[in-house]
């Protein structure tokens, strides 16, 4: 996955757990639209194994 991806991903979990969730939700759909078809089952895996970055949990 590109670095700028990553960092708006990251960004968005930053977002939602401040609950900006718009903003969270704006950042993510504007990684997703600039993201090539080999990056999606990056970001879902990323996605995945990053859930707590969303809700600040640490299990």
């Amino acid at each position: 996955m590109r670095p700028h991806i990553e960092a708006a991903l990251k960004r968005s979990a930053e977002l939602t757990r401040n609950h900006r969730l718009v903003e969270a939700v704006a950042v993510a759909e504007a990684a997703f639209n600039r993201a090539d078809d080999d990056e999606g089952p990056e970001i879902d895996r990323w996605l995945t194994d990053h859930a707590d970055d969303f809700t600040g949990r640490e299990d």
